[in-house]
């Protein structure tokens, strides 16, 4: 089995930033990618950003130049620095990931979530 757990949600003013931070644990061979979602009450969850094994990045085009997504592959951790938060930014963020397991099997895991605010 493989767990992610997310850490360093929060309550932060319009303007601040803050640092998510997602380690993943367990039966992981390699990771094929990893990222992150939000949903917002009564919205879709949404992808935010993602990162490949290579470290090719996708980012949504409402944070493109104010998060920045980024990975230890010694700790299976992936970060997302969230600067310049606004009010719309509010959400529980999810971390996603994408590995691979022993026997060659493929298997892709949600985090619990982490709740974001920001307030205006």
């Amino acid at each position: 089995q493989v767990q992610l757990v997310e850490s360093g949600g929060g309550l932060v003013q319009a303007g601040g930033s803050l640092r998510l931070s997602c380690a993943a644990s367990g039966s992981i061979v390699s990771i094929n990618a990893m990222g992150w979602y939000r949903q917002a009450p009564g919205k879709q969850r949404e992808l935010v950003a993602s990162i490949s094994t290579g470290g090719i990045t996708n980012y949504a085009d409402s944070v493109k130049g104010r998060f920045a997504i980024s990975k230890d592959n010694a700790k299976n951790t992936v970060y997302l620095q969230m600067n310049s938060l606004k009010p719309e930014d509010t959400a529980v963020y999810y971390c996603n990931g994408d590995f691979q397991r022993r026997f060659g099997v493929r298997g892709n895991y949600w985090g619990q979530g982490t709740q974001v605010t920001v307030s205006s």
